[in-house]
């Protein structure tokens, strides 16, 4: 008995140790180190992932998107939890455009993955079913990869802007991340829980450019056929409205394939384009008078040790006349009155020599060297536009203060900034930089360019319809720090129109190679065609109204000088007894109407104004008739109405009848 009371008392003193011990351990776990092993249970349940933020949208001015975010979706199926294997699986064959077989020998599997991507609409009908599991990856994608492909830029493998206004943007672009937690299963498997979500993530900022992706197609497509026409090495396009700084179109084109936005980061030596800038020095101080005149010196004047040339000299030459045929000799006679500060100055007004502050990352400020460390020969350089590094959106910003009443403005790219909720953080207003010259020198120097499309060297971009102002500039080019042989870089800058100018319009083809290399015969045919597909177009930034008060001046000459082109003083919209003409009507040559049915509108348009016709759109889509009709004659500068219908839908070629079924003939 008493061996049993003890084997009683030790199993009881056993069991009172170990619940202690018990107790004492759960007591540990539960109050001393409970915040850790919850902390590791819920690592082993759950994990946090991060939302992605959609990336903002970059936009044309109306709105026409050229980069965008796209949500896509990969597709993990665990088939073990499918209700309906058989029919579940037709489902996602049909919605992932997939094969059936190939989707049912997937699922056999453990867990089946289909990486596509797939688009939201063909997985929305799956986020209903049970099994499925999607994973969401967003994309940057550019409806129109080719359209200002080097301005716009490009996203990176992270994400994140890697070139052109993808990286100077990239802070306003980006959202805020999102974040979530998923719960996980024993195997470690994830589910959804109802509450996963426990920060949504913010879109980044949509961003509207102030390019016009029609004005950029035409401006692309025109520096593509002057290449191929010219077999030149590169060249630049930049379309500037002056009044506000706003770059319509910007294009760019290596023959090596490189894409790089050269415009904003390649320099040059603009030639004889820059010699308006030395026209506005004189005027601005009075160094000149209207009448003056200097001698041509026969077409060679030695200056020191070097020979200055003119390719079509004139015995004596006005300031006009320096501008209007291009007059080397005469413009550096007439720049040898300017102090040279005064010649340094009136470039660095007009934005020489310094950046413009256009929102691009890597832009080239150029190179304008003061005068103190100028040669003998610097001033007679610069007066014809030597001497002198500048990119093509210095020269549209200068060019753009001569449209704009002498004041600079700040050229940009963006134009209004949207946040998350649509609403309008930022919308750009014109910034001027300085005033370059009075409001009269630049209506005096519009005068000056407006002559050398008339009269002078740029009579190959002179339109029918409305006058233009520009400057023709062959220079020599610059390779590995020499002129190098041969090579020349035309250049050619135009206000359009030239009373009241609303585009600038700049345009350098670098070494061309075929035909002539005059600026002349290369960028001025390439001008012309572009303000003629910019009128031809139907939207496009002009302010149709006020064009139709800028109609041609009078020209001195009687109109058979110029092949019958009779200028017209035309309202708008056009009614036919308010045309004025200003030449009596014998002196007014009719043209024939030419026949446009079935082109395409632009290229109808084109044609139309090719002939000096005004155009009135009626309808929309393809040229089926004018008014007058084709083969009529109308007096130039009138106005033709274009009837236009959707293109006609080709109809199935009716079958052939069936063969006649022979006879045989009745024994």
């Amino acid at each position: 008995m008493a061996k049993l009371a003890v084997r009683l008392q030790v199993i009881q003193a056993a069991m009172f140790v170990g619940l202690v011990a018990l107790i004492g351990r759960a007591a540990q776990v539960q109050l001393v180190q409970g915040r850790r092993w919850a902390s590791e249970a819920q690592i082993q349940r759950t994990e946090h992932i991060v939302l992605s933020a959609r990336r903002g949208a970059l936009l044309d001015r109306y709105g026409t998107p050229l980069a965008l975010t796209q949500e896509t979706y990969h597709v993990g199926v665990a088939p073990n939890e499918l209700r309906d294997p058989e029919r579940d699986g037709a489902t996602l064959a049909r919605q992932l455009h997939l094969a059936l077989p190939d989707v049912r020998q997937t699922l056999s599997r453990r867990y089946a993955y289909f990486a596509g991507p797939f688009s939201a609409i063909q997985v929305q009908p799956l986020r209903a079913m049970r099994g499925v599991h999607l994973e969401a990856v967003v994309n940057r994608f550019y409806p129109r990869p080719e359209l200002a492909h080097a301005v716009i830029g490009r996203v990176g493998d992270d994400g994140r802007g890697a070139s052109g206004l993808e990286l100077v943007l990239d802070s306003v672009l980006t959202g805020r991340p999102g974040a979530a937690v998923v719960l996980k299963d024993r195997a470690g498997r994830e589910y959804e829980s109802p509450a996963r979500v426990i920060a949504p993530p913010v879109a980044g900022s949509d961003v509207v450019l102030t390019l016009d992706a029609e004005l950029q197609d035409i401006a692309q497509r025109a520096l593509d056929d002057a290449m191929r026409r010219t077999k030149a090495d590169g060249g630049d396009v930049v379309m500037l409205d002056p009044a506000t700084g706003e770059v319509l179109a910007v294009a760019s084109r290596r023959r090596d394939g490189a894409v790089r936005a050269s415009a904003f980061t390649d320099t040059f030596e603009p030639g004889s384009i820059a010699k308006i800038f030395a026209a506005g020095a004189l005027l601005a101080r009075g160094l000149v008078a209207p009448d003056e005149r200097v001698s041509g010196e026969g077409g060679r004047y030695r200056l020191a040790k070097r020979t200055i040339v003119d390719e079509e000299p004139l015995p004596e030459l006005t300031l006009a006349d320096a501008i209007r045929v291009s007059s080397n000799i005469a413009i550096v006679k007439l720049a040898a009155r300017l102090t040279p500060a005064a010649q340094y100055t009136t470039l660095r007004d007009f934005g020489f020599g310094a950046p413009t502050g256009i929102e691009f990352p890597t832009e080239a400020a150029g190179r304008l060297r003061p005068p103190v460390e100028w040669s003998r020969l610097s001033a007679a350089s610069l007066a014809m536009g030597y001497e002198l590094s500048v990119t093509t959106i210095q020269v549209a910003a200068a060019y753009g203060a001569l449209a704009n009443d002498g004041i600079l403005l700040q050229p940009t790219l963006i134009r209004q900034i949207r946040g998350a909720e649509g609403d309008v953080v930022y919308r750009h207003r014109p910034e001027p930089v300085r005033r370059a010259v009075t409001a009269d020198v630049a209506r005096a120097l519009r005068e000056l360019l407006r002559g050398v499309v008339e009269h002078g060297t740029g009579t190959e971009a002179a339109l029918a319809t409305f006058p233009v102002a520009a400057k023709t500039g062959t220079a020599r080019r610059v390779v590995r720090g020499r002129y190098a042989p041969g090579q020349y870089t035309a250049s050619f800058a135009a206000l359009f129109p030239a009373d009241h100018p609303q585009i600038v319009l700049v345009v350098k083809i670098d070494n061309p190679r075929s035909g002539s290399y005059f600026a002349s015969e290369t960028a001025a045919p390439v001008t012309r065609s572009m303000l003629e597909q910019a009128l031809a177009a139907r939207d496009v930034a002009l302010d149709r109204a006020r064009l139709s008060t800028a109609a041609p001046r009078s020209p001195a000459a009687g109109p058979e000088e110029y092949g019958g082109v009779v200028p017209y003083v035309v309202t708008w919209p056009y009614q036919p007894d308010t045309a004025v003409p200003l030449f009596p009507p014998l002196a007014r040559p009719r043209r024939p109407v030419p026949d446009v049915a079935g082109r395409n509108l632009r290229e109808a348009v084109h044609v139309l104004h090719r002939q000096g016709f005004r155009v009135v759109l009626r309808g929309w889509g393809v040229a089926r008739r004018t008014s007058p009709v084709a083969g009529d004659s109308a007096a130039p500068g009138s106005a033709v109405t274009l009837f236009a219908g959707p293109a006609p839908t080709p109809r199935a070629a009716p079958a052939p009848a069936p063969a006649p079924v022979p006879v045989p003939p009745t024994p």
